[in-house]
């Protein structure tokens, strides 16, 4: 943390910044893979990813956070209508993300990765030996965002009618993550690998033990098929913003993607989380959030404001409402082009058109193709046009009024936005010592570089999953599994 000792002011937070990315083309901007200078059309090539991936360690990003989906947007103009998003590439087609996270690691030293992966249609076993696997290939560089789902697309592809309740689940997350901390953490010592080549002992048995986990959704003996990689557990990355959202993200989440126009809309979410986490014993501060951002940059105003007309000349409308009925259930097919929003019957949709036209005051109707129009360049996160200097004033004005720590960085094109931020944005952050110059532990884990921290491999000690570790020394009748 950066400390201005010339005017005596208080401590600045040095940012912590991603890449915010998925496996498909375009991603939170539809259509603007059709603009020359994009290439996220490649993502099928493993060199897109590379690449990418040391364009941002060289410029010393923490991480490059992956969002996943398991289905395709198809409310709009529903129901089950997947025709705009296909025609229009709103995140279909769409990667499984884990795997192209080895080849990036391969390729560089020190960035981490965030993957997402749902807790709602995959068991735990299974997918703790595959986090287990890519974070002993990365070295300890993974980071696990733990979504439940949020579309029936996916839920009817994964053997049911449609999703499940809300509030269900995340009681299945809540159990879900407590049998993974059991694998991580419970079912082998630290030591239980010893490799003694003269006695012929690779893991010593004494040391690793079933966890025999009866639960109300889940029953898994164990033990966890993996012996303990680098982190145990990875970084923990959520996005829940319900009230159930909240409780969970204030036990287990180390880092809470947040996303709103302006930081007014988010600033009391953040708070109450940070109050929540308190309440279970956990130091607010060790809860960073990370704000979704799209910085469109220019050397001047001028230029910036023309990139994003330029950017925004290609975005695709259908494939933005495709996107806004995903993303809320909401179809607006239904709405003349010209209909206010602000008068229709519907509350979440005037909820949604108010937060937007704060953000937003010089709009003075709000239709559907307004809306479309905003989520082309930069998905449902703010989108900052100017020079560095403005960008970065926009990004304290962020951590001043919503309390964040960070972002999520959006691309409108790809790489470009990225390349613009590098050279252009960082000089500015680093000129306020808001960003740091090197890796805090280079080669070292994705949580040891987010917490500014070397040895801090695990989740910190006030950590939930801290009490299920079985530490180096103690003999398995001393240690008991915790619930």
């Amino acid at each position: 943390m950066a400390t201005d000792n010339a005017s005596g002011s208080s401590p600045k937070k040095q940012l912590i910044l991603n890449a915010f990315v998925e496996m498909c083309s375009g991603h939170q901007s539809p259509g603007l893979w059709s603009h020359p200078n994009d290439t996220s059309a490649d993502f099928n090539s493993v060199e897109h990813w590379v690449d990418l991936a040391k364009l941002l360690e060289s410029a010393k990003i923490h991480g490059i956070f992956i969002a996943d989906v398991l289905g395709g947007y198809d409310v709009f103009k529903g129901p089950r209508n997947l025709e705009p998003a296909i025609k229009s590439g709103a995140q279909w087609p769409v990667n499984e993300p884990l795997a192209v996270i080895p080849a990036m690691a391969a390729a560089t030293k020190s960035i981490g990765f965030g993957v997402t992966v749902a807790t709602t249609y995959e068991m735990p076993f299974h997918l703790a030996r595959r986090l287990s696997t890519v974070d002993h290939l990365t070295k300890g560089r993974l980071g696990w965002n733990i979504v439940t789902g949020y579309l029936d697309s996916a839920a009817r592809n994964l053997g049911h009618t449609q999703q499940l309740s809300h509030d269900l689940r995340y009681a299945i997350a809540e159990e879900y993550i407590r049998v993974m901390y059991k694998l991580f953490e419970s079912s082998w010592r630290d030591d239980a690998v010893v490799l003694d080549r003269q006695r012929r002992i690779y893991t010593h048995p004494a040391r690793v033990r079933e966890i025999n986990h009866k639960g109300r959704h889940y029953t898994v003996p164990g033990p966890h098929i993996c012996q303990p990689s680098p982190q145990r557990t990875p970084l923990l990355l959520q996005a829940g913003t319900s009230k159930a959202g909240k409780t969970f993200a204030a036990q287990h989440a180390e880092a809470i993607f947040v996303a709103g126009h302006s930081p007014g809309v988010i600033a009391n979410n953040v708070k109450e989380v940070r109050q929540l986490a308190r309440d279970f014993g956990r130091n607010p501060r060790d809860v960073k959030f990370l704000a979704l951002i799209c910085p469109i940059i220019g050397k001047t105003e001028e230029e910036a404001k023309a990139k994003f007309e330029d950017y925004a000349s290609h975005g695709d409308i259908d494939g933005a409402l495709a996107l806004f009925g995903g993303w809320t259930g909401i179809d607006l097919a239904k709405y003349a082009d010209d209909e206010e929003l602000r008068h229709v019957e519907s509350n979440a949709i005037r909820s949604a058109v108010e937060a937007w036209s704060k953000a937003a005051p010089g709009i003075p109707v709000w239709t559907k193709i307004t809306v479309a129009k905003h989520i082309t360049v930069g998905g449902l996160g703010a989108t900052a046009v100017g020079t560095p200097e403005q960008v970065a004033d926009s990004l304290e004005q962020w951590v001043a009024e919503a309390d964040v720590d960070g972002f999520n960085i959006a691309y409108a094109i790809k790489p470009g936005t990225f390349v613009d931020v590098i050279e252009l944005l960082l000089p500015e952050l680093r000129k306020r010592r808001l960003f740091w110059d090197e890796y805090e532990v280079p080669g070292g884990t994705y949580r040891e570089n987010f917490y500014q921290n070397q040895g801090q491999k695990g989740p910190l000690r006030e950590h939930i999953a801290s009490q299920y570790r079985w530490r180096a020394g103690v003999d398995a009748k001393d240690h008991v599994i915790p619930e």
